[in-house]
């Protein structure tokens, strides 16, 4: 039965996936300029959707395919071999969407999860403030009780995407007098808020998605309360497993040329080979690191016949999948020479300047989803069980 679901998966692809949205997707080696047309993508979101694939997994009522494990597993595969985009991206379908399908209550989840899958709403993140970056739980955004509503003042900072988003997910305050982690709660509300304020942040790459967010008597109605009023710790630690679960995804970092197509363009080669042995071991070890990661990701879905929400383990991964993507871009730099360095200009092409925007930003990986520093704790602690 998966193999047949396997080439009905293969012989859709070929049919809805046009050639200008392939040279986009994982693995393509298309030039930076060069963009799929809109209708492309328009019909090929619209088939997605209409099968469930923009959300696979989910259940056929909030909009999924409730495909199970292996046969999502089997989707990705054929659309990472396929170099077919994903159809949808972002928060909601990673993060708080299957937050909901856990914790949200039934009239949350038909409010919220059907526009998730439609594309309709997009969603960002309010956790990190000025003040609670690695350490969370010392958030001090408020949140007070106003009957059936509550009104929410303070601000969060490096939130992706808010000045897109149409509405948050956001951790508040609601118990000041509470000991940290139990005096917070999980709360949605509407960016469209006439106390929202945005302020976009730039990064050394040139530009980001990242933004700081302030409130000003911000209403979230009780209604969009997830989970219990002070219990909210559990809920945002849960979202964090998906949030990393995400950011670890094979493939899911440096897409394009291969580093041993980097170094035989750009380093000096002998009978096409790297003539350089300490640049082929780091290319060889980098390769294998990344093959091994691959294959111990793929055997973690497989143990996890039912597909069901991640664990701890998803710690590891985002560690090791963020340090490696940092040391292939940092090697991908090298191989390239002053050519990896360039930031504009006719002397270099688009292709070099995305590489090296993205070495830039992905210093931010490491940090993203909680930093390489938190997640070895968390493997410390929760998966191998040492002492504090």
């Amino acid at each position: 039965m998966l193999e047949e679901f396997r080439e009905e998966v293969r012989v859709w692809l070929a049919d809805n996936c046009s050639e200008s949205l392939k040279r986009q997707g994982p693995g393509s080696e298309g030039d930076a300029r060069e963009r799929p047309a809109r209708d492309d993508v328009t019909r090929w979101f619209d088939a997605c959707y209409e099968r469930g694939w923009t959300v696979p997994g989910w259940p056929r009522e909030y909009g999924g395919a409730a495909l199970n494990g292996e046969e999502s597993q089997i989707l990705r595969e054929e659309m990472n071999a396929a170099h077919a985009p994903a159809p949808l991206v972002g928060m909601g379908v990673t993060m708080i969407g299957p937050t909901l399908l856990e914790y949200g209550t039934d009239a949350q989840k038909a409010e919220h999860l059907p526009r998730i899958a439609s594309g309709e709403v997009r969603w960002c993140q309010g956790y990190s403030e000025p003040g609670a970056g690695s350490d969370l739980a010392s958030l001090q955004t408020r949140a007070e009780d106003h009957g059936d509503y509550y009104l929410i003042n303070g601000s969060k900072i490096w939130t992706s995407g808010a000045d897109q988003a149409d509405w948050m997910f956001c951790l508040v305050r609601t118990d000041p007098k509470a000991p940290k982690h139990e005096g917070i709660s999980f709360v949605l509300f509407s960016m469209d808020d006439p106390g929202v304020t945005v302020k976009p942040i730039v990064l050394i790459a040139g530009s980001s998605a990242f933004c700081q967010c302030f409130f000003d008597d911000v209403k979230a109605l009780k209604s969009n309360l997830v989970g219990q009023e002070n219990r909210g710790w559990t809920i945002a630690k849960r979202l964090l497993q998906h949030e990393r679960s995400s950011i670890s995804s094979p493939g899911g970092f440096g897409g394009g040329e291969s580093l041993v197509e980097l170094a035989l363009r750009y380093s000096q080669t002998a009978g096409g080979t790297i003539a350089d042995s300490d640049l082929r071991r780091e290319v060889a070890a980098i390769n294998m690191d990344a093959k091994a990661l691959g294959l111990t990701q793929r055997r973690a879905t497989e143990e996890n016949h039912s597909g069901g929400t991640p664990t701890f383990v998803t710690s590891l991964f985002k560690y090791y999948s963020t340090e490696l993507a940092t040391r292939r871009s940092e090697a991908s730099i090298r191989l390239m020479g002053t050519q990896g360095v360039g930031w504009d200009g006719a002397e270099f092409s688009a292709r070099e300047q995305a590489t090296t925007r993205f070495w830039l930003f992905g210093k931010a990986l490491t940090i993203a989803g909680g930093s390489s520093e938190v997640q070895l704790n968390i493997i410390a602690k929760r998966v191998l069980g040492l002492p504090d």
